[in-house]
């Protein structure tokens, strides 16, 4: 177990990710097309944060032409060039599964003030 524990410290980030569930973010993900390489942009509501060390991943949810699309991403991945925090969340729960079923205002999350 200490030898895995070993590669998957030497895995991990050296710039922390400070955002928290419920905040919209915009993630800067490396996207590979054949031989080439681009960065897509994904923006959207944090829904959870879940699992701990290099497993640790969070949901972002963002509706795309009336559609809910979720997405996944391991938060000490390589491939996620930046993350920008765009507003903060004011929330009351680890995770925000409610607002699957929610349309329109009643799916949006308080941003929290700053003082």
């Amino acid at each position: 177990m200490d030898i895995i524990r070993q590669i998957e410290d030497a895995q991990l980030r050296e710039d922390k990710l400070d955002f928290n569930t419920g905040d919209t973010v915009r993630v800067h993900y490396r996207i590979k097309e054949g031989t080439r390489e681009r960065i897509q942009t994904f923006e959207g509501t944090v829904l959870k944060k879940q699992g701990t060390n290099s497993r640790a991943t969070f949901t972002v949810r963002r509706i795309s032409y009336g559609v809910g699309v979720e997405r996944t991403f391991p938060i000490h991945s390589p491939r996620i060039e930046k993350l920008d925090i765009l507003r903060r969340g004011k929330v009351r729960r680890a995770k925000l599964n409610y607002l699957r079923e929610r349309q329109g205002k009643a799916a949006k999350v308080k941003e929290k003030k700053a003082y």
